[in-house]
């Protein structure tokens, strides 16, 4: 086997570039995503990788995908032009799946409802492939999940809006100054092609809280990372911050009229 370069390095969970593939731990569901990942393979879906096979060692094996991800993409949605390609991006990815649904046993087959399709689940700026001010690739399926687009929407939008105070803005995100988070919530959803932000900081909280319920579940059930999680506190501060994101709505929606 060629030689192994380390992409992430965790306790619970490594991944490895080996040549033009990555290799990836299995998760319970995967069979549902590489089922999803086939499916955006065989429509022409250019921004997904495509799934290759389990190797001798019980890994999943992935096409690699060339450009920046991880930690640098938090600076290509400061630029509005990376916003709006992020937003434009989901909605592709978005039509590219209405209409499927999974067959395989394992996972979440079988549960989704009208109005549902399998959403991405993790769609942040550090889950994409950039060259530029462009994503071309999206990453980290584990969270892929049947729910209402508006749910991946909203998951982004705590992210790049963002549901985020100042100081962190600046010191942990890139931004130059204080972000006008109603602008990019607005260019965002329009991006996307909503014809309203009405309702989207209810469906942001909605969604932190779905999310932060689901990571203590996982975490009761003693898998990783979550589990983790709870051990150093991280879901503490996932509480906090839906918090902060319930006293400063009026950072996000329009102000009175007249």
């Amino acid at each position: 086997m060629a030689e192994q370069e380390m992409l992430q390095e965790k306790p619970h969970r490594n991944v490895v570039r080996v040549g033009d593939t990555v290799r990836r731990p299995l998760q319970p569901w995967s069979a549902s995503v590489h089922e999803l990942l086939r499916h955006l393979e065989s429509i022409g879906f250019p921004y997904a990788p495509r799934f290759l096979g389990i190797d001798d060692e019980g890994r999943e094996v992935l096409t690699y995908l060339e450009g920046d991800s991880g930690a640098d993409g938090w600076a290509r949605v400061v630029d509005e032009d990376g916003l709006v390609a992020m937003a434009r991006l989901l909605r592709c990815y978005h039509d590219a799946v209405r209409g499927f649904r999974p067959a395989a046993e394992a996972g979440w087959a079988g549960t989704t409802r009208d109005g549902e399709l399998i959403r991405h689940g993790d769609f942040g700026p550090w889950n994409l492939v950039w060259r530029g001010s462009q994503p071309v690739g999206i990453l980290d399926w584990d969270y892929a999940w049947p729910g209402r687009p508006v749910e991946d929407v909203a998951y982004a939008l705590e992210y790049v809006a963002p549901f985020r105070d100042d100081a962190m803005c600046l010191r942990w995100l890139a931004y130059p100054r204080p972000p006008d988070r109603r602008r990019r919530m607005e260019l965002f959803a329009g991006a996307y092609g909503l014809e309203s932000v009405a309702g989207l900081v209810d469906e942001v909280i909605a969604e932190q809280e779905a999310v932060w319920r689901r990571a203590r579940r996982l975490a009761g059930q003693g898998l990783q990372p979550q589990a983790e999680w709870q051990r150093t506190g991280l879901l503490d501060e996932t509480a906090d911050r839906i918090r902060w994101s319930r006293d400063h709505r009026h950072l996000f929606e329009p102000g009175p009229a007249g």
